[in-house]
């Protein structure tokens, strides 16, 4: 059978397909933790799954309005402006199915061959795929660790050019967790908002910031960037809630409104039930999540604590997410029986079969020396898989 050009210049999403992994080798009895998963083990919390439960006695199990219903869209509209006085109308927002689904969308709708959009690494895997299904090309700018993973002024105009047209920002960062400060944000903005290149700021772990940090958006900084800004975000990390998939997106109307028309044509409205529940996540008590990212917090110590007391790994500390990006290539060339463990691939095999621990490797996120390792997990199985870790790579010769 003939399948499209398109399809085979992608691949499957590398965190799914080792979650996937960790599940079945669990299913035939190995004793797998899993570091792999970017979703918070936490419950939904209980006002918003009575929410759905509301929704679902009340017959509210139809068909909505394609782009959100008015009052999802209206508690968006609250929450940008309540938490960073971003100002929007209803025909600025569109709710899809997840994050994921509304970067899809907007890529479609605004890039096609020929184009250029700008992704640092390390990036979440799957801006690239997005990307590259449009035709257009993922140009991709490396930060370094002594610049803390963080995309440089200099390094933004160096890779600008006529075909440019968007950057994706992410912070706080999957795979780094870093988070960007004000002054390092106002330094890109000017430069993007001279060039009106599109920004795309994916935001969705803006909630889950340690150290009493802050998160800033870069269209609250520099209004004038705001015609060609595009914020995503969801309820899916903040609130436990990566199965009810509710992403948005704000930005300018035009491209909202063509956001839309893609999704007419695709999955039409996103689940009405969970639209629902997103409503209550936005609007309602807040406790929530403040209390997962402490606990978040307290396994980021851990974990990093853990990482660096390994001979040979260094591993920065995150401001947010739930994420670390430690370093292992000091591993690399060593042998382990008959197999040399060559890049993050191999390491990540390795601990899989002789640690039984799944991780992801860096080279998916654009950084070959690293493996990433969410720490949405229990206590006692990051203590643990760490042992495990340190056991195995001290093994290598």
């Amino acid at each position: 059978m003939k399948l499209s050009k398109r399809i085979s210049q992608i691949k499957p999403s590398p965190t799914l397909a080792i979650t996937a992994k960790a599940n079945a080798l669990r299913a035939e009895g190995r004793d797998i933790i899993g570091f792999g998963a970017g979703e918070p083990d936490f419950d939904t919390p209980e006002s918003i799954k009575r929410a759905a439960i509301k929704a679902i006695e009340a017959g509210f199990t139809k068909y909505t309005p394609v782009g959100g219903t008015d009052d999802l869209k209206d508690a968006i509209i609250s929450k940008l402006q309540r938490d960073h006085g971003l100002i929007y109308k209803r025909p600025e927002v569109a709710v899809s199915c997840g994050a994921k689904h509304t970067l899809y969308n907007l890529a479609q709708v605004l890039f096609e061959e020929g184009d250029e959009v700008l992704i640092p690494a390390p990036y979440w895997v799957s801006y690239v795929d997005i990307i590259t299904l449009t035709g257009a090309k993922p140009v991709i700018i490396e930060t370094n660790v002594a610049d803390g993973f963080k995309l440089q002024p200099e390094q933004l105009l160096k890779a600008i050019n006529e075909r440019t047209r968007a950057i994706i920002i992410n912070s706080p960062s999957n795979p780094t967790g870093i988070n960007y400060g004000r002054a390092e944000l106002e330094s890109l903005a000017v430069i993007l908002a001279e060039r009106e290149i599109l920004v795309i700021s994916d935001d969705i772990y803006e909630k889950i910031i340690y150290d009493g940090g802050k998160f800033y958006s870069m269209a609250a900084l520099n209004p004038a960037l705001k015609k060609n800004f595009i914020l995503v975000n969801g309820v899916s990390k903040a609130y436990a809630m990566t199965g009810w998939r509710i992403g948005y997106a704000a930005g300018p109307e035009e491209i909202i409104a063509a956001l839309i028309k893609l999704q007419s044509q695709s999955t039409s409205n996103p689940t009405s039930i969970a639209q629902k529940a997103a409503v209550e996540a936005l609007n309602g008590p807040q406790e929530s999540v403040t209390a997962m990212t402490q606990e978040f917090e307290k396994r980021r110590n851990a974990v990093v604590a853990l990482l660096n007391a390994i001979p040979g790994v260094t591993c920065i500390m995150p401001d947010g997410a739930f994420y670390v990006f430690p370093d292992v290539s000091s591993f690399y060339g060593r042998n382990y029986e008959t197999k040399v463990i060559a890049n993050s691939s191999d390491m990540t095999a390795f601990l899989l079969e002789n640690a039984n621990v799944a991780v992801v490797p860096g080279i998916e996120f654009g950084h070959d020396n690293h493996i990433r390792l969410s720490y949405a997990t229990a206590m006692n199985h990051i203590e643990e898989g760490l042992r495990r870790i340190k056991q195995a790579l001290l093994k290598l010769a």
